[in-house]
């Protein structure tokens, strides 16, 4: 059990910060299986579909830094701003190419 006194020397939550990490890496395979959909849908190929791939999860990455941490990254993530950004993007990648092969598979047939 944590004392006060830990709490106040290590005000950051381990518990807490665990918590918010698996809910940052569920949004990021949910938003990277949606974006592999939408990529392949529009039939991108290659690049492009890689570079959509990178933008969406800037943009994910945008969003969770302006809304659910009120700029201020440190106080939910140990690793801050840095963790919020590179975070999980090669389990989403893998995600993203599987969704998005499926898709223009199933759209090009």
């Amino acid at each position: 059990m944590i004392d006060e006194k830990d709490l106040a020397i290590h005000p950051l939550v381990p518990e807490s910060i665990q918590h918010n990490n698996l809910t940052l890496s569920q949004l990021r395979n949910l938003s990277a299986s949606l974006f592999g959909v939408a990529a392949g849908i529009l039939g991108l190929e290659s690049y492009p579909g890689f570079i959509f791939y990178l933008v969406g999860t800037l943009l994910v990455s945008a969003l969770v830094y302006l809304f659910p941490a009120k700029r201020e990254p440190k106080r939910y993530f140990q690793g801050g701003l840095w963790e919020l950004i590179e975070k999980d993007v090669l389990n989403g990648l893998m995600s993203f190419v599987l969704t998005w092969t499926l898709f223009f598979g199933l759209v090009s047939a």
